[in-house]
């Protein structure tokens, strides 16, 4: 058996895949204090909890913002470094089985990509993501715990912290349901429940993040929108970016095992990687 490896290494997590044959066998996250010792630890896991060998894994590939820390190979094992916005646009194709699509990038910011078969073009970035999400979370409730935030969220109402076209207007808008947000937090009180406002912010950071992504479709003319990061990992995120496909015209599409799309990417890029 001879496998392929990528890994999506952070600053303290880092995510792994391994395939065989162009076929997933393994996926992995693996938190520690440091990129080196979590790309390690997640190259450990994959071995020990999956009946690898070392001298089964052919090639190592390995991408993000921690990818520069590992100096030389890992393990023994040849370790090639991959351009993190053709991993995730590789990754954010494969798993959803599309050759031509938006890919979007929802990590601490997020990124718009346009990948087209192996070719992958960086369009825009922003500044709203998970740093947000979390950012707001901890200064509104205290804790960054992002799962602990999403259950503050689902128990909270978010009509009772954004204004509608409903709230602002009785007068029809053509193309416009009166429920669409016309102000994220434009109805905030001073008694506002956490959990009301912990709705608010996944609204705001959600259609923030769907909002340039239709603006992104319409400028490359395609109507394919592939979701990939952390944030896919959270329930809040159908809810608030399902909503554009009939508000725009848009395929708003969120592929199983989203979260591993930088990882297996990286593990694609055979012949595009860098020394």
């Amino acid at each position: 058996m001879r496998i392929k490896v990528g890994l999506d290494i952070g600053g303290s997590t880092t995510k792994i895949v391994g395939m065989n044959e162009g076929k997933i066998i393994a996926r992995e996250i693996v938190r520690a204090a440091d990129p080196v010792t979590s790309a390690f630890g997640a190259v450990g896991k994959l071995i020990n909890d999956h009946s690898i060998t070392v001298n089964d894994i052919e090639q190592i590939n390995i991408t993000g913002v921690g990818s520069g820390f590992p100096q030389g190979p890992l393990f023994g094992i040849k370790t090639v470094k991959v351009e993190e916005f053709k991993a995730t646009g590789l990754g954010g194709l494969y798993l959803s089985g599309l050759d031509h699509a938006i890919v979007v990038s929802m990590g601490t910011g997020t990124a718009y990509l346009e990948a087209n078969n192996g070719i992958v073009r960086h369009i825009i970035g922003s500044g709203v993501g998970g740093g947000t999400l979390v950012g707001l979370g901890l200064a509104l409730t205290g804790t960054s715990d992002a799962v602990k935030l999403s259950e503050l969220a689902t128990a909270g109402d978010v009509l009772k912290c954004d204004l509608t076209i409903g709230d602002i207007t009785k007068n029809a808008i053509t193309g416009l349901p009166m429920n669409v947000t016309a102000s994220n937090f434009g109805k905030a009180a001073d008694d506002l429940a956490r959990e009301d406002k912990m709705a608010g912010v996944f609204n705001l950071v959600y259609q923030a993040i769907g909002t340039v992504a239709v603006m992104a479709s319409r400028q490359v003319n395609i109507k394919d929108v592939v979701f990939t990061g952390q944030l896919t990992g959270l329930k809040e995120c159908q809810k608030y970016l399902l909503p554009f496909e009939d508000l725009y015209g848009v395929n708003m599409i969120i592929p199983e095992d989203a979260v591993f799309a930088t990882a297996l990417g990286s593990c694609l890029a055979e012949g595009q990687e860098e020394e």
